[in-house]
């Protein structure tokens, strides 16, 4: 038996069979709805994923044109950073602490551009996207585009 308090990143990945994921991490889809959703092509109404960073990973810059709800599960808490679509700025820790302001879940809306880093050794996270999840409406970007798009934004 595996002491729950002692898990590793890689016990995770193992146990969980997540994968590399394109943006960075790993992760394992674990829904996905088989109701089609009304838009403009055939998906799924939801889609949901297990997704573990590393200490070592940040995130790219992303965006999806669905919302999507991060959801806390074990390990350090993971801040993520949002960027709207006028150009506003925030961070977010997602973690049990909410005393201290951290939140166990945060919903970003469709197409805020995202980044997300672990603050500790490895964070394991859940995500929920609806409409359901489709590459096609995944977009990355670098950071030097973005403080383009944006440029009263630092993100270096």
């Amino acid at each position: 038996m595996i002491d729950n308090k002692k898990l590793s990143a890689d016990d995770l990945i193992s146990i969980l069979k997540l994968q590399p994921h394109p943006e960075g991490g790993a992760f394992r889809e674990t829904y996905r709805s088989i109701i089609p959703a009304q838009v403009r092509d055939v998906r799924s109404v939801c889609t949901a994923i297990y997704f573990l960073i590393r200490q070592s990973q940040t995130t790219a810059w992303h965006r999806v044109k669905s919302d999507e709800i991060y959801h806390f599960y074990y390990g350090a808490p993971i801040e993520l950073a949002l960027i709207s679509p006028d150009g506003n700025f925030s961070k977010h820790i997602l973690c049990t602490d909410v005393k201290s302001g951290e939140r166990p879940q945060i919903m970003v809306p469709a197409n805020y551009w995202q980044s997300a880093r672990s603050l500790g050794a490895f964070t394991l996270i859940g995500c929920t996207v609806s409409p359901g999840f489709d590459f096609l409406d995944f977009e990355m970007i670098t950071i030097e585009k973005l403080e383009k798009m944006f440029p009263q934004l630092k993100l270096a």
